[in-house]
């Protein structure tokens, strides 16, 4: 799989709600994605609601070989920008089925839980899950926004294929979840991997960028690829300009002085 994926969240309307204001553009988005080389496209049913699964299959299926569609469930969403959280069974039963039959997949390659919710007892969830796999609907099961203790926990019940929390050079809240992911040879998915856009405005980003004749945003995304090799991407983007900028990260080579000079960003945002 390449490291590279694309993150289909940004394909609806404003605040995740709704189709997105140009549907064509949005699905040309989705076939440029695949022609530049990725094979990983993550999803939600919760992304629309339901519209980011819908574009997805209308722009690219019958899917190309190799291509692997990652979706989630467990969030509810009623308005722009407004979520609850349901990890019961009845629910996710529902938000599978739907997802399957939006995607028109039999199987869905990499399942993830999208949070885990308080309100329903987690063995519940992961015993649901586990037997989705059995029964063949679900190949790999990922969670989304964990610590290690949580991981751990559904280790219990299931393999953890993937843990997606956010994760920027900027934002390490979650460095010790990497490196337990690393550890147990777990995919690490970031999100929001250029901290919705503030490093724009790092004087580090910046140097470092103006280095390598990039952006500050290439550069924070190739950071996540150098620092270790878990790491799977999904930027994403409803632009195609954007997408053929955000595939070019791939092809920096940070020095080990760069990467020295990024650690600063933590460093410096916890002194503040």
């Amino acid at each position: 799989m390449n490291r590279m994926g694309f993150g289909a969240m940004r394909i609806t309307g404003k605040g995740i709600w709704g189709p997105p204001e140009n549907k064509y553009e949005a699905l040309k988005v989705l076939k440029l994605a695949v022609e530049l080389g990725v094979n990983f496209i993550d999803t939600a049913d919760s992304y629309g609601p339901y519209i980011s699964e819908e574009l997805i299959a209308e722009a690219l299926y019958p899917y190309q070989a190799g291509l692997v569609i990652a979706t989630k469930g467990g969030i509810l969403r009623q308005g722009p920008g407004q979520m609850t959280l349901d990890g019961s069974p009845e629910h996710l039963k529902e938000a599978l089925e739907g997802s399957l039959k939006r995607l028109k997949l039999e199987t869905i390659d990499l399942y993830q839980l999208h949070r885990i919710d308080p309100h329903t007892p987690a063995e519940k969830t992961f015993t649901f899950l586990k037997q989705a796999m059995q029964e063949g609907k679900i190949k790999h099961i990922g969670l989304s926004e964990v610590n290690v203790e949580e991981i751990k926990k559904a280790q219990q019940y299931f393999n953890v294929a993937s843990v997606q929390n956010i994760y920027s050079a900027e934002n390490r809240k979650w460095e010790e979840v990497l490196t337990y992911c690393t550890e147990q040879h777990i995919a690490f998915i970031p999100w929001r991997p250029l901290n919705a856009g503030n490093v724009s405005e790092t004087i580090i980003l910046q140097k470092i960028a103006n280095r390598h004749k990039a952006s500050n945003h290439q550069i924070a995304l190739s950071w996540l690829l150098h620092h270790s090799g878990n790491i799977l991407l999904i930027p994403g983007t409803s632009s195609m300009n954007h997408l053929k900028d955000n595939m070019k990260s791939t092809s920096i080579h940070l020095t080990d002085e760069d990467m020295k000079e990024l650690d600063l960003l933590s460093k410096a945002k916890s002194e503040v």
